[in-house]
């Protein structure tokens, strides 16, 4: 729908709506790629189980998602966690990094990524276990992605930030179906 009113109000050209899309088109396979990515998200949930505190870090449309993470993390295992706008790091939350405090830092493919490695590397040089989930080259902690467009890879972090979560909590032997003093629905107001 939102494609179709950009493109009835000429913000986006016929070439643009048919790559947009082709964009779309492309998340369930997309998504099922990343959701083979368990046992990666297996081993960092894993990892993330002990930690008492947890900070995601986002740029850009990739802020919402490190919101999320903390969200989800929060929820079902129980552990601290906040997420912070990467470009905030140096206002407040880089006092919070520890040695060995687990930081999540989610990587885009886009023209902000470089900003971003430059977060990741600040907080590795105060002793952070760092986690980056994105797409591009894999390493030891990283949840490395399914090559995607730019457009399309929030969705493929919010699954990939929800798989570690899930197997955080798991982990700790919390029940993630019945998360204490969280209502599934709301009865009241």
């Amino acid at each position: 729908v939102a494609l179709k009113a950009g493109f009835e109000r000429g913000v986006l050209s016929e070439v643009q709506l048919a790559g947009r899309v082709a964009d779309v088109s492309s998340l369930p396979r997309l998504m099922t790629e990343t959701l083979k990515l368990e046992n990666q998200a297996q081993e960092i949930g894993e990892f993330l189980a002990p930690a008492t505190d947890a900070y995601f870090l986002g740029r850009g449309i990739l802020y919402p998602i490190a919101l999320e993470g903390a969200l989800k993390l929060k929820e079902i295992s129980y552990i601290h966690a906040e997420g912070y706008a990467a470009g905030e790091l140096k206002h407040g939350p880089i006092a919070l990094i520890d040695c060995g405090v687990p930081v999540i830092v989610l990587s885009s493919n886009d023209a902000l990524n470089e900003k971003t490695q430059s977060n990741a590397a600040e907080v590795a040089a105060r002793g952070a276990r760092l986690i980056e989930v994105g797409c591009g080259e894999a390493g030891s902690d990283k949840l490395t992605l399914p090559e995607a467009p730019n457009a399309v890879t929030p969705f493929l972090h919010a699954v990939a930030v929800q798989m570690v979560s899930y197997f955080a909590a798991l982990a700790k032997g919390t029940d993630v179906d019945q998360p204490k003093n969280l209502a599934k629905s709301v009865t009241v107001e």
